[in-house]
Formats: C-alpha cells, sequence, structure tokens
C-alpha cells in the first residue's frame, strides 16, 4: 500500500500523486458544499448566510486540526524515505496520543465559545442564532475530524494518495443523503447540516482507522514502539504545531476579513460565501499538487536527494503556472452557473453581481495563488514549518490592513482585495524562504556525507 517517490520521473510521479489527492479534495469540498448548497436551496438567503458566516472561524479552528496532523506526518515521510521503519512507527504512535489529548482539550474549548467568538465578529444579529448551532455542533465532531485528517496524513506519507479517496468518496455520499434526510423530510434546518457533518466525519474516522491499522504492514508495532518518547514528541510537535498555526495565523486574517463584510450587512456576507465556495472548488488542483509536494520533499529529502526536491518544485510551479491561466479564463464564463448551486441566481441578481465581482479581481491572482501554495508545502514537506508559519503570518497582516485600510472608504469593493493582497505578500516572503531552505539543507547534506567519508578513511586505517 505504500509508494516510493524517490526515483522515477519528477513530474510523472508527482501528477500520478496529485491525481488521487485531486479527486480526493474535491470530494472533500463537495463534502463540505452540501450543507451550503442544500441550506441554500431548501432554508434560504439568512441560513446560507449563517452557514457562510462560521467559515473563516470554522478555517481558524478547523485549519489548525489539519495542519497539525499534516505536519505530523512530514517526519513519518522522511523516515518511510529514510528506510528508518522503527523509528517511523515510533513516531506513528505518539502522534496518536498527541492527538487524543489535542482533540479533547480543543473541542471543550471551541464549543464553550462559539458565541462569544460570533459576537466578537459583530456578526449580523438576523443570522447569529443559525451560526452558533451549526458551528457549534460542528466543533463537537472534532476528535473524528482529528482521526481522519491523522490517518490519511500518515496514509500520505506512506505514498498512499488513493485510499483516503475511497473514503471521502463514501462518506460525502453520506453526508448528502443525510442532509437531504435531515433538513427536507425532518426539516431540521442549520442544525440536520451539521449533525449531517458529524455523523459522516465519524463514519469517515473509524473506517479509515480500521483500514490503516489491517492493511499497512509497515505499521505493524511492537510494545515498546506503542511507548511515550519524549523525543519523538517534540520532533513531531516542531513541525506539526508551527503549520496548524500557520494555518490558524491565515485564518485569523480571514477572521478579520468576515468581520469587515459582517459590517457590510447579510447581502455582502451571502455573496462572499458563494463566491468563495466557488473559488475553493477551483482552487483544489492547486492545494493537491501543494499537499503532494509536502510528501514528495519529504521522501526526498529523508534520501538524500535535494536534486529531486528542486526538479519537483520546478515541474510544479510550471503546472499551476498553466492551471491558474486556464482556470480563470474558464471562470469568467461559468461562474454563474457555478454560484447557481447556492442561490436562485435569477432572483438574488445583487448577490450574483456582487459575486462575480469577487471573483474577477481573486482569479487575477491564481497564478500567485499557486506559487506560494507549492512553494508553502515543499518548505514544509523539507522540515522548515516554522518559515512557513511566517508566510501565514505575512497573510494575516495583507488582510488585517486590507481590512482596516481599504473596506471602510471603499465598501465592498475593498472586500474583493483581501486575497490577492494576501497572496502577494506571502509570495515576496516565500520565494527567497525557499532558496534560503534548499541551501541550509544542502550544506547539512553535504557535511554529513563527509563526515561519513571520515569515518570510513579511519575505519580504513
Amino acid at each position: 500500500m505504500t509508494k516510493d517517490l524517490t526515483s522515477g520521473n519528477p513530474l510523472k510521479v508527482i501528477l500520478l500523486f496529485t491525481l488521487p489527492l485531486m479527486l480526493g479534495n474535491l470530494f472533500q469540498q463537495f463534502y463540505a458544499l452540501a450543507d451550503t448548497i442544500i441550506v441554500g436551496r431548501f432554508c434560504g438567503v439568512s441560513a446560507l448566510a449563517s452557514v457562510g458566516a462560521t467559515g473563516s472561524v470554522n478555517y481558524l479552528i478547523l485549519g489548525f486540526v489539519g495542519g497539525v496532523c499534516n505536519g505530523f506526518a512530514i517526519p513519518i515521510a522522511q523516515l518511510f524515505g529514510a528506510r528508518d521503519y522503527k523509528d517511523l512507527r515510533r513516531h506513528v504512535a505518539n502522534a496518536a496520543w498527541l492527538c487524543i489529548v489535542g482533540s479533547v482539550v480543543l473541542t471543550i474549548a471551541t464549543v464553550a465559545l462559539t458565541r462569544p467568538m460570533m459576537e466578537l465578529m459583530q456578526t449580523p444579529e438576523d443570522i447569529i442564532d443559525g451560526a452558533v448551532i451549526y458551528i457549534g455542533w460542528i466543533f463537537a465532531g472534532i476528535p473524528f475530524i482529528f482521526l481522519y485528517n491523522m490517518v490519511a496524513a500518515i496514509m500520505r506519507a506512506l505514498g498512499d494518495s488513493k485510499t483516503p479517496l475511497y473514503f471521502l468518496i463514501l462518506t460525502s455520499a453520506l453526508n448528502i443523503g443525510l442532509d437531504l434526510l435531515f433538513i427536507i423530510p425532518f426539516q431540521f434546518g442549520i442544525f440536520g447540516a451539521a449533525l449531517a457533518t458529524d455523523i459522516s466525519q465519524i463514519i469517515s474516522g473509524v473506517l479509515s482507522f480500521i483500514y490503516l491499522r489491517r492493511k499497512f504492514i509497515v505499521l505493524k508495532m511492537e510494545k515498546d514502539e506503542l511507548a511515550y518518547s519524549k523525543k519523538a514528541c517534540a520532533r513531531l510537535l516542531g513541525i506539526g504545531v508551527p503549520m496548524g498555526l500557520q494555518c490558524s495565523i491565515t485564518a485569523i486574517g480571514s477572521v478579520i476579513m468576515q468581520w469587515a463584510v459582517n459590517i457590510l450587512g447579510s447581502a455582502a456576507v451571502a455573496a462572499v460565501t458563494a463566491a468563495s465556495k466557488t473559488q475553493n472548488l477551483l482552487t483544489v488542483p492547486m492545494e493537491s499538487i501543494g499537499t503532494a509536494m509536502a510528501t514528495y520533499a519529504g521522501q526526498n529529502l529523508g534520501a538524500a536527494r535535494m536534486d529531486r526536491v528542486r526538479q519537483g518544485v520546478d515541474a510544479s510551479l510550471l503546472v499551476v503556472l498553466v492551471y491558474g491561466i486556464t482556470s480563470a479564463f474558464i471562470l469568467h464564463f461559468t461562474d454563474i452557473y457555478i454560484m447557481s448551486l447556492f442561490l436562485d441566481t435569477a432572483k438574488e441578481l445583487d448577490i450574483v453581481a456582487m459575486g462575480r465581482e469577487y471573483l474577477f479581481w481573486n482569479s487575477v491572482f491564481y497564478v500567485p495563488l499557486g506559487a506560494l501554495i507549492v512553494w508553502r508545502y515543499t518548505i514544509q514537506g523539507l522540515g522548515f514549518s516554522t518559515l512557513a508559519m511566517m508566510a501565514g503570518v505575512a497573510e494575516m497582516i495583507a488582510r488585517t490592513a486590507v481590512a482596516i485600510a481599504l473596506v471602510p472608504p471603499l465598501g465592498y469593493f475593498g472586500a474583493e482585495l483581501s486575497n490577492p493582497a494576501a497572496w502577494v505578500a506571502a509570495c515576496v516572503f516565500l520565494l527567497p524562504a525557499y532558496n534560503w531552505t534548499c541551501r541550509q539543507l544542502d550544506s547539512r547534506l553535504l557535511a554529513a556525507k563527509l563526515h561519513m567519508k571520515g569515518d570510513h578513511a579511519e575505519t580504513v586505517l
């Protein structure tokens, strides 16, 4: 079930590994979109705005969960590339202990603080109750979100990007079916959408964990490998926490921007919600290439092949360049059709017009977005997750500056410039950071090689 990414043509290897990731991410988007589509269609614009108002808070918390799990998987990928399977299993076991503790703490804290967070963001009075119900129940499912994300990240670290796809297909279908059941005949409204997501996440997490234990022979553990290891936990936390914080720091900027949009009223919230969901679908391939690059870079670093890392980055940048230009062009002709999934576009003409304008200004900057994704995930895969976190700080600062300086005088148009400003700011930081990281690792690998030659010479003498 494992796959070695340290040999073969880099472009081909990355694309073949990316394809299942892309399909899986698309199903994950459908999984999340089901709530928005069905709520928007069957519960109305106010309910859609309630769900949309939780988007940045959702990403703030669940982005941290996903980032931590992906960070925990990077040492596992590096150890797999180095063929150190005993230490690999030790890291997997300690990642599990850390996830259990983290899920308990985070669930209690987020559920307790749901309403204060939504009030702090100045969520409009007519949608705040629905928003609190929705996001509160989503946060209640955090232990199983941890479970699935950690299992999927381990599978990808071992080179298997297909199996997580199969579980996502299954659970996406379940989520959509339960959404329809709870919202239409049962008339549970927003609560039904959240409950459907929780149940689907539970099924996904449990089934994927059972599969991991039964099918991945390399993870069959001895008793001593299950024990707590201070060294392994330190390494895991040293990469995982900065990656989680990178997602959360980026989300803080989004939260501030959501606050600025909330002040503009429910119509603006609904427009940004519909446009953002549309954009999330289009950017899935770029995010998938980034996820692939984290595993690819980690395995090749473990194999001491920095030359292949650079080749992979160059190939990925070419792919995102072509895709970014093509998707922006296609979006110009399809944006209304995609937004019709969430809105009655024949009736909500003003909201549709605002959504189209938002998408246009974002799509112009898809190429910088693709580049930052490739550089950021590669840096993470090479173990420098603190640098990737600093790119998140650059995004946060840019979004905050736009929210404070541009939204008050420019209104909705100022909000449209938020993402482009964040993406450009991150690129300005990440390009030199990537080059610096490669130079540092070149020096370390050369020093290690010279040390080994010295030891060999002493042995011969």
